[in-house]
């Protein structure tokens, strides 16, 4: 495998989806190459991040009914086929990291949907659980952009926040981690900062430390976005500071 080779497996490393062989010979790579070794670790870093923006907390009292319930299920017995592996195509490797983040924000938006018994329960997880595949599905689109770019920055009074933007596909996304909660049932707003001017741009789900959403409205003609703490249900111009203003 030549050097070339070694540096589009970075993704694929950090997913885990490498072969024995293959994952030995990029470790010791990674020794020699702090670049890749970088990389690998944002890439950790990220899909680390962004499997908690559609993460959903299980209902109280969901293991007893589950466990409850197994007894009337009936179990089918295991099939016998082998699994058949197919080697991913060079071409498709380079895109590795992004997928690797896409497929994380795609497993925990399924894993929401599991096992619910009572009826009223099972279909308010399938609507958070497809509105979270949604989600999971247009940032990572997003991501993967030809003309994408990536901001990140603190937060005054705790967290990170980074901004991806996209003009060709008129969208912008806002990943975040760590937000400390509000005081005063206040919650965070993102704005478009438009020639001086903040326009909203939507409201940070509530209770939510981490996670991702995509912003209403483009990019077109902002050269910023901003986030500050308003009253609850949000405000239609800034009454606070801003925590803080990432760059387009």
């Amino acid at each position: 495998m030549s050097t070339v080779d070694l540096h589009t497996l970075t993704g694929a490393y950090a997913l885990g989806a490498l072969s024995e062989q293959e994952s030995a010979e990029f470790t010791r790579h990674l020794a020699q190459c702090p670049a890749c070794t970088q990389e690998v670790r944002e890439l950790q870093e990220t899909a680390a991040r962004l499997a908690l923006a559609v993460a959903e907390v299980p209902p109280a009292g969901l293991r007893t009914r589950v466990m409850a319930a197994l007894p009337e299920v009936r179990q089918l017995p295991p099939r016998g086929r082998h699994a058949t592996v197919t080697p991913l195509r060079r071409g498709m490797r380079h895109r590795l990291p992004y997928l690797a983040a896409a497929a994380c924000l795609v497993v925990a938006a399924l894993a929401g949907g599991l096992a619910v018994n009572a009826q009223n329960e099972a279909d308010e997880q399938r609507d958070r659980t497809a509105r979270a595949e949604q989600q999971a599905a247009a940032v990572s689109a997003l991501m993967t952009a030809p003309d994408a770019t990536f901001h990140t920055t603190a937060l005054k009074g705790g967290g990170s926040g980074t901004v991806v933007a996209s003009k060709r596909k008129g969208q912008t996304a806002f990943l975040y981690y760590g937000l400390p909660a509000l005081s005063g049932q206040r919650v965070y707003e993102l704005w478009y900062s438009r020639n001086g001017a903040m326009e909203p741009a939507g409201l940070v789900r509530t209770g939510s430390s981490s996670g991702a959403m995509l912003l209403t409205g483009g990019p077109q003609g902002a050269d910023g976005v901003g986030v500050t703490a308003e009253p609850p249900g949000g405000s239609s111009r800034p009454t606070t500071a801003p925590l803080a203003v990432l760059r387009l």
